[in-house]
């Protein structure tokens, strides 16, 4: 099935401020067959709020599959469809992919609309390196995937860009001072555009400490930036931090798991870790 008469536009939309749409965005909105959108109940208010009464459609992760088809369907017959998310730019983080990808698959346009993006907008605050960054989106919610991913990331040189959500915000600035360091500079970009809008910035340590006593930091919308790392980790710091990860996971699962997930970030030897391991369980006693 070709979908090449229509035209999908991906539409970035405001992150808070409503004054932030485009006047493209806007004309495109107002003009196109359809508006899908993550959740039509929020994004009623932002269509309402310009006069916008093009029809909408729900498409979020649960329904991406199903929809795609009947979408796909529509742009046959050569209609032109906008696509956009809660909030910034489509696709970022969250649904959209299989949609746009499957356009292009079936020889379909596919235009942006540029404007918003949370990734963007926090960079340009931040006062860290801008000139090469690496977004890694939400880390996982589960302390060992989480640990895990941090430290492939630790000798990383590139600005650090993260989503995290409110509830685990505390949680992750503490692995972050683990994998990391308690000195390493980062950035907490809060409510973007919004009544409560922050931008703090100080060392990782001090960082989870002001968030910690600042419950109202951990509400809202967070984008997290770490600088990326300056220089080669010596071997004293590297068995350094081997301990830390394996104190960090024995926490949460046996000695066994910890020595198995730390070798697979280390790349050291699991019986050797399973021992330290062990020895860091019975100090522990």
């Amino acid at each position: 099935m070709s979908c090449a008469a229509g035209v999908l536009y991906v539409v970035a939309t405001p992150l808070g401020n409503l004054g932030d749409i485009t006047y493209r965005a806007v004309e495109v909105l107002k003009t196109v067959d359809l508006v899908t959108a993550e959740d039509t109940r929020h994004s009623r208010k932002l269509l309402g709020h310009y006069g916008i009464q093009t029809p909408m459609l729900s498409l979020h992760t649960h329904n991406e599959q199903e929809q795609t088809l009947h979408l796909i369907e529509l742009l046959g017959q050569g209609k032109k469809i906008a696509l956009i998310s809660d909030a910034g730019t489509p696709l970022i983080s969250d649904p959209g992919f299989i949609l746009v990808r499957e356009v292009h698959q079936q020889g379909g346009r596919v235009i942006p609309i540029p404007g918003p993006s949370a990734v963007i907008a926090a960079l340009s605050v931040a006062g860290l390196p801008t000139d090469r960054f690496v977004f890694e989106g939400f880390l996982s919610s589960k302390a060992v995937a989480r640990a895990t991913h941090l430290h492939a990331l630790r000798e990383e040189p590139r600005t650090l860009v993260f989503y995290e959500a409110p509830h685990r915000i505390l949680e992750t600035l503490s692995a972050m001072v683990t994998v990391f360091g308690a000195q390493r500079d980062a950035v907490l970009v809060r409510e973007l555009t919004k009544t409560y809008e922050t931008v703090c910035a100080k060392p990782l340590g001090e960082l989870r400490d002001w968030v910690a006593e600042h419950a109202e930091q951990q509400l809202g919308e967070i984008v997290l930036l770490v600088q990326g790392a300056t220089a080669a980790v010596s071997p004293t710091k590297c068995e350094i931090e081997v301990e830390t990860l394996l104190t960090q996971l024995l926490a949460h699962v046996s000695v066994k798991t910890a020595a198995q997930v730390t070798a697979a970030v280390t790349g050291l030897g699991k019986n050797a870790l399973y021992d330290r391991a062990l020895q860091l369980t019975q100090h522990d006693e």
